[in-house]
């Protein structure tokens, strides 16, 4: 094993969450999810839409990815789950195993949710809950959810998407939300605070947006125990 300072992937990966992940992650609970609306933006493989849905809540995920049919995604994910954490192998000493007890049980819940997700997408597509979009567009009108989360995307790949992606891209969540925003982690791949967050949350304000850094009781990754807020 080499030991390195960043988790070192070759690509974007397509690896997903599972729901009780995301309200650990986003600090919510079912009251929450209650509001309205819940959008999932660049959702990956996550099954917390279907896993949402399924509890009565209405959830909708999109990713620039939704555009290929379930057995492209489902070997997809499972190739990236095997690279990612042949990686993680190599850098220990960026993650904290109290949440998840060893590698197996995290591997288990990634396949899980990849599970849950790709059946939910197989059969129900057709009602539009898997919508394909790639940031920082998005296909729907303003203001259409209460909630709009976005889970290890945006910040964790910083080093290969600009700062005026990120504007743009939070901007564009805004755009379809009434209520908050919220994006976990903050870090990159080095476990490193995203280096332009101070110019990041002032061009955002100067839009009329107010960005809050807001502690949350999840943490895998070291020192990720942080998530954005955007509220108008």
């Amino acid at each position: 094993m080499v030991e390195t300072n960043s988790l070192q992937l070759d690509r974007i990966v397509f690896i997903g969450r599972t729901y009780f992940e995301y309200l650990r992650m986003f600090d919510l609970n079912e009251s929450d999810l209650k509001l309205g609306r819940v959008l999932d933006g660049a959702a990956g493989p996550s099954s917390f839409t279907a896993e949402a849905t399924a509890k009565g809540f209405d959830a909708t995920a999109c990713d620039m990815l939704y555009c290929h049919p379930v057995e492209t995604l489902a070997d997809k994910g499972r190739m990236d789950i095997e690279h990612t954490f042949r990686k993680v192998d190599d850098v220990p000493h960026l993650y904290v195993w109290k949440y998840y007890k060893d590698r197996q049980e995290i591997i288990g819940l990634r396949h899980k949710a990849l599970g849950a997700f790709a059946r939910d997408y197989e059969e129900e597509i057709r009602e539009g809950r898997h919508i394909k979009a790639e940031l920082p567009r998005l296909p729907f009108p303003d203001r259409t959810f209460t909630l709009v989360l976005s889970s290890h995307f945006l910040f964790l790949y910083g080093d290969r998407l600009s700062l005026d992606f990120h504007v743009e891209s939070l901007m564009e969540m805004m755009r379809v939300c009434s209520g908050e925003v919220r994006v976990y982690p903050l870090q990159g791949l080095d476990a490193k605070p995203y280096p332009h967050m101070e110019e990041l949350l002032l061009r955002l304000r100067s839009e009329g947006l107010q960005g809050e850094l807001v502690p949350t009781s999840f943490e895998f990754q070291r020192g990720a125990n942080t998530m954005l807020t955007l509220k108008r």
